[in-house]
């Protein structure tokens, strides 16, 4: 969800940003407002003042850097930094784009000299995941002398970061909705926006090429009653423990806007029941989803390694020379959560999120 600006410019809902710092926090929320859930959130940005458009992105990279605690030496900016968490946290967005307070947990800016012809704003988004690796070598045998950030103890202010959760399973409340595959049109249709639902059964991988190429092309199996789940997987053989059967290591869900062009086509084509991934779809698929009785279920951004122990077993691929992430895996899944946030109503929770908080950023001009 990276984006960016050259300003003067006018903005849906803030009207003109110009060439200042309020004009920079102008763009900066709308980036956030645009962003709605596609990045995983709740995120983190990184800003980039002035250089040129290469520069710009660059820079606002570098901003992801620096830790959440870390103020910026620069009051105008450190200023600008907590004005933008206060007024995005306002929006409604909240994580994963479901609404609530918690849409930002942090934003950085950086400034670079700029030509006076151009003023650019660049925004880089990322994910809440804690995705940081690293280890020290012994470059005489090669071998792992300290892994970083897993040994050591790192800290935020002084204090221990803990984990998120006390638990690594999923609690369960009794009104989750249990499915297995294939669905029907009846299951389907009884559905609505908010139910929590445990997948079971067998469903199918699919990303961009695979997308593309189901427009003009069968499908290599059947997908009547069936689910695509737009995943890139990290898929590991076991040769190495005596096997040769393939597991996933990850298996979390990936953007699901960019199949906007072709879900609404693909559901109709070969009869699909649901479609997984994060961040919503737009008005093809919504419609498509009516007509059809099929519904979009959420799955959540950055869970990757939760989602892969769901995973039973890797029954097949297809289309390995799209690319191990690209392949169509057949994959076993048990109790696998999601939440329905697109219906075969016409309801979206996307859609109303994105309207309500379009109202709340207007506040801000």
């Amino acid at each position: 969800m990276n984006t960016q600006y050259s300003v003067p410019c006018a903005l849906d809902h803030l009207g003109r940003a110009d060439r200042n710092l309020d004009g920079v926090r102008k763009c900066v929320l709308h980036a956030v407002w645009k962003a709605q859930g596609y990045g995983c959130s709740i995120g983190a940005i990184g800003v980039g003042i002035g250089g040129d458009r290469t520069a710009g992105y660059s820079l606002a990279k570098h901003q992801l850097f620096r830790t959440l605690d870390d103020i910026n030496p620069n009051p105008e900016l450190a200023k600008l930094e907590q004005d933008i968490m206060e007024q995005a946290n306002k929006l409604g967005i909240g994580t994963m784009g479901f609404g609530g307070k918690s849409t930002l947990i942090g934003c950085k800016i950086g400034a670079y000299n700029r030509l006076p012809a151009s003023f650019f704003v660049s925004v880089a988004y990322d994910c809440w995941a804690f995705r940081r690796l690293g280890v020290v070598l012994d470059t005489s045998t090669g071998k792992i002398k300290h892994w970083l950030y897993k040994d050591d103890t790192p800290a935020i202010g002084g204090t221990p970061v803990m984990k998120m959760a006390k638990t690594e399973a999923l609690p369960l409340t009794g009104r989750e909705v249990s499915l297995t595959t294939p669905l029907s049109e009846a299951q389907v249709r009884s559905l609505k926006v908010g139910d929590v639902v445990l997948l079971n059964g067998e469903m199918h991988t699919g990303r961009d090429s695979l997308h593309h190429h189901l427009i003009s092309h069968d499908s290599p199996v059947d997908l009547k009653g069936g689910i695509i789940y737009h995943c890139g997987p990290v898929a590991l053989k076991q040769s190495a423990l005596g096997g040769d059967k393939w597991f996933m290591n990850a298996a979390g869900p990936t953007t699901s806007i960019r199949e906007e062009p072709y879900q609404g086509e693909v559901i109709k084509k070969f009869g699909l029941r649901g479609v997984i991934g994060k961040g919503g779809m737009g008005p093809k698929t919504l419609a498509a989803l009516k007509e059809q009785g099929a519904v979009y279920f959420h799955a959540i951004g950055g869970a990757a390694q939760y989602y892969a122990k769901c995973i039973t077993e890797v029954t097949g691929v297809d289309l390995m020379e799209f690319g191990i992430p690209e392949a169509m895996w057949h994959l076993k899944v048990k109790d696998f959560p999601v939440i329905v946030t697109m219906d075969a109503n016409g309801n979206s929770l996307h859609a109303d999120i994105e309207k309500a908080s379009a109202q709340e950023l207007a506040k801000f001009v």
